[in-house]
């Protein structure tokens, strides 16, 4: 650099020793990793928080870690993820858990379980109790780690192409829905079916299906299942929470220096966060818009269909916790932080419902 009259030798020398101590990044520091997902590329929830994922890793990583983005079957289906990474076709995966319940029965707890946690009292039995250790300990056969990475909020019950009356509407109907909630489904004598997300609006308007439940507003909406199916029910109670997950190969996991297990980490953390605030923000705007758009009602489901399901869904979670040792301690596990979480949900729930009616009116 020429020292010209606004710059002194001495700042000169200073300007060199900085270039001297900062970090350089060569190919050979560089470690560069793929990722597929279940998901649509930039899916509305789950698409954006697997891309977030990736450019913050690369950014608080100042580009050693570096990782290529698949969608859903660029590189293996969306429901093999988890064999993808666990066999060292790639290194990482974005999906979630309850695609995997018919291997591990109580894998389904890590994403959501009906009438179970919220995605706040999930976190917490995630991180600040023993969640994320029976997680590592179900998923170590498999050479893998997981981290919540991600999370969509309460899903709505779905789209029904019929109004239902009772629960002699559910007998015998083809009903799209995933985890737990389907095994729920099944004992009320509906017929649960296996869709993608990249194939549930073709199998709703070709009537291949009578109802599909996928997440909330915002990616139904994007989905476009407001245009075949004119009832939208709530309570979403077969999947009151949305969490994704980060997998990442055990094998290459332990490569990793420190500092970069940790920008992974925190990574995934930030994504939970941010995501869950980006559904709240987006699914609000998209049912004012669904509502007003289409030729859509908002229905509740009937009270017999909730409480048949309610009590579906404590059998179903007796019966994992007989599969195997370890279910019943993450049943067990589960069931007692939804015990003491809940008391404190419901009042937090409750003043939040009272601020709202005593907010003054919007101008």
């Amino acid at each position: 650099m020429p020292i010209g009259p606004k710059l002194s030798r001495r700042a000169a020398l200073g300007v060199g020793a900085a270039a001297l101590a900062a970090p350089t990044v060569s190919r050979a520091q560089t470690v560069r990793w793929r990722m597929v997902t279940s998901w649509p590329k930039n899916r509305t929830g789950p698409g954006v928080s697997a891309q977030r994922i990736v450019e913050r890793i690369i950014a608080m990583s100042g580009g050693r870690l570096q990782i290529d983005l698949f969608a859903a079957g660029e590189i293996v289906p969306p429901f093999a993820v988890l064999d993808a990474v666990s066999n060292g076709t790639v290194e990482m995966g974005h999906t979630a858990s309850l695609y995997w319940q018919g291997r591990m029965p109580a894998a389904g707890f890590f994403t959501s379980v009906p009438f179970g946690l919220g995605p706040i009292e999930h976190q917490a039995w995630i991180e600040l109790r023993d969640g994320q250790a029976l997680w590592d300990e179900l998923y170590k056969p498999h050479g893998i780690r997981a981290f919540l990475a991600g999370n969509t909020g309460p899903s709505m019950g779905g789209w029904f192409r019929r109004k239902l009356n009772g629960l002699d509407d559910l007998r015998g109907m083809r009903l799209r829905v995933q985890g737990l909630g389907a095994e729920v489904y099944a004992k009320l004598g509906a017929v649960p079916m296996t869709v993608s997300a990249g194939d549930l609006l073709p199998a709703l308007e070709k009537g291949s299906i009578d109802a599909a439940e996928f997440l909330a507003p915002a990616t139904d909406l994007e989905t476009g299942l407001p245009k075949y199916a004119p009832f939208y029910y709530a309570p979403g109670f077969n999947k009151p929470n949305g969490a994704s997950e980060l997998l990442i190969s055990l094998r290459v996991w332990e490569t990793l220096s420190p500092d970069l297990r940790s920008v992974v980490t925190e990574a995934c953390r930030a994504e939970h966060a941010l995501g869950l605030a980006d559904a709240h923000q987006t699914n609000a705007a998209a049912l004012t818009e669904i509502l007003g758009k289409y030729p859509v009602t908002l229905e509740a489901f009937p009270r017999s269909v909730l409480e048949a399901a309610q009590k579906a869904s404590s059998e179903l979670l007796t019966e994992i916790s007989a599969s195997s040792p370890l279910a019943e301690r993450i049943v067990g596990s589960y069931r007692s932080a939804l015990e003491d979480l809940r008391g404190w949900s419901a009042l937090a729930a409750d003043m939040a419902r009272a601020n709202t009616r005593l907010s003054p009116p919007t101008r």
